[in-house]
């Protein structure tokens, strides 16, 4: 798995966007996330993307009056694709690094699109630490994860509702964890629609 640590840096990202070369982007936001946020009535929560890329998500809570919305990714493309795409955005809010470097903290919520599984399958233990460190007690960790058998091939890494279950469950209660119902058909009964909060 080293060379995977190796080959997923920054520079394997920054090329990935150069090349245009981004199958996990679908061009807007995923309806099980999309119908997640439209219940959400606080707009002054504390909100976090990971690993955002073109953040259709972002724009998307922009759009429903969400204000307090930080975005973080290791490759610096898509953050200029987002000022372009919502110029008026807090430029402090645009995070370019690593996660795991994060200091900020004290999240409402923290929402995952295609980030866990863009991670060297290695750091998983270290992502759910590192998810609690960053929310408040009783914060939420919510979004998508895949669900088909982990392999050396990826990105996109795979993983099961098991796997999920026992990496999670220290640190967090685990309040949904299931097939997602409204996937988008490529990803139909491939991906689990998940709640997790921070113990």
């Amino acid at each position: 798995m080293d060379t995977w640590m190796k080959k997923l840096n920054k520079d394997y990202w920054e090329q990935k966007y150069e090349n245009g070369d981004m199958g996990w982007d679908i061009g807007y936001i995923s309806t099980p996330l999309k119908e997640y946020i439209d219940q959400l009535t606080d707009k002054d929560l504390k909100i976090l993307i990971p690993g955002a890329g073109n953040a259709h998500e972002l724009l998307y809570l922009v759009e429903k009056g969400f204000s307090n919305v930080f975005v973080i990714d290791i490759a610096r493309q898509p953050l200029e694709n987002i000022k372009k795409n919502i110029p008026n955005f807090p430029e402090h809010q645009l995070l370019e690094g690593n996660f795991f470097d994060l200091a900020l903290n004290n999240f409402d919520l923290i929402l995952e699109q295609t980030f866990f599984c863009a991670l060297d399958p290695s750091l998983r233990l270290d992502y759910a630490k590192k998810m609690k460190q960053l929310l408040k007690p009783n914060g939420k960790l919510a979004g998508l994860l895949f669900n088909f058998p982990l392999t050396e091939s990826g990105p996109p890494f795979g993983g099961s509702l098991t796997e999920y279950k026992s990496l999670f469950q220290e640190h967090f209660k685990i309040k949904t964890l299931e097939t997602a119902h409204n996937s988008i058909k490529p990803r139909a009964d491939k991906e689990l629609f998940f709640i997790f909060e921070s113990k």
